[in-house]
């Protein structure tokens, strides 16, 4: 990958736009939320926790101190909270111009989503794959849309377990987490590819933050550590993502990441390395007709 040329700065005024954000309340979703704000965007902060938003959202008025924020209830490991939470986003509002699917847990021990799912790949991908489909209509109002789905470096370790999707079998956390972010980025690119064939104006794309200092690493022994040897700060680690999310020079489909030159840990914004795999369209076809079994939502489909 080559060196960046974007900066927060080339940001386009954000006026009129409506941005909602999945794990909006720390780390890289808390400071998209930031930028966001301070371009003119009204933003949704989509927390599993409302208190903690609240803190949030006082953190991002006191440096965009005219900023629009909307609070509202999602836990992405609940199907039901999902659907709650889509119905409620489009009773309130007429379009959403950009969804930011950020949020996401790195491995735990094992545990369960509510409906019975291994809680990272029912989080990270399923809860995200569910919402996608749910909100759809109220990007197709907006002008020009887009989804970005915020995946990891840790998708090129990863390998979709058939028949042990969800721990059915046997448990590794690393293995579940590496299986999650494979499973982002190849639905991020099979929903673009579905997209472009459906005639939609809805763009998807996918980033991931290098190696940012956030709480994801709290569930990690001696994760803390390592934050503060090798980790770039949240405030840098969102800029992929923002870009996604508002760049006139991203591509539809892309994939973009830190432009460090040692695995992409660090630094400013490009084009990122993808696997292979992720365009593979019977393992896409596959990983989405399990994901709307999975969660009762379809969409898209030939």
């Amino acid at each position: 990958m080559g060196k960046s040329t974007w900066r927060p700065a080339m940001m386009p005024d954000l006026s009129g736009k409506t941005i909602l954000v999945t794990g909006a309340n720390s780390g890289i979703g808390l400071e998209a939320v930031k930028l966001f704000a301070g371009k003119g965007a009204e933003v949704i902060m989509a927390c599993r926790n409302v208190e903690k938003a609240e803190v949030a959202a006082a953190e991002v008025r006191a440096v965009v101190p005219e900023a629009r924020l909307e609070i509202m209830a999602l836990d992405l490991a609940d199907l039901a909270s999902v659907k709650a939470f889509a119905d409620a986003v489009k009773q309130r509002f007429s379009t959403l111009d950009v969804l930011l699917n950020n949020a996401g847990l790195m491995a735990p021990p094992l545990q369960r989503t509510k409906d019975g799912f291994e809680i990272q790949f029912g989080t990270n991908h399923l809860g995200h794959f569910a919402l996608t489909g749910q909100l759809l209509e109220l990007l197709e109002a907006a002008d020009a849309p887009r989804i970005v789905q915020i995946s990891s470096l840790a998708h090129r370790g990863g390998k979709l377990m058939w028949g042990n999707l969800n721990a059915e079998k046997s448990y590794s956390r690393w293995a579940f987490y590496c299986q999650s972010k494979l499973a982002n980025l190849i639905f991020a690119r099979d929903l673009n590819r579905r997209l472009e064939k459906a005639g939609s104006k809805v763009h998807a794309y996918a980033a991931h933050p290098g190696y940012s200092a956030t709480h994801l690493q709290d569930t990690v022994p001696g994760g803390g550590l390592f934050n503060t040897i090798m980790a770039q700060p949240a405030e840098m680690g969102c800029l992929p993502g923002v870009m996604a999310a508002t760049s006139p020079d991203v591509e539809p489909g892309g994939y973009y990441g830190p432009d460090g030159r040692i695995m992409e840990l660090r630094g400013y914004p490009a084009p990122a390395f993808v696997r292979k795999i992720t365009d593979n369209k019977t393992v896409a076809q596959r990983l989405w007709q399990e994901s709307e079994r999975l969660t009762g939502v379809r969409y898209l489909n030939d």
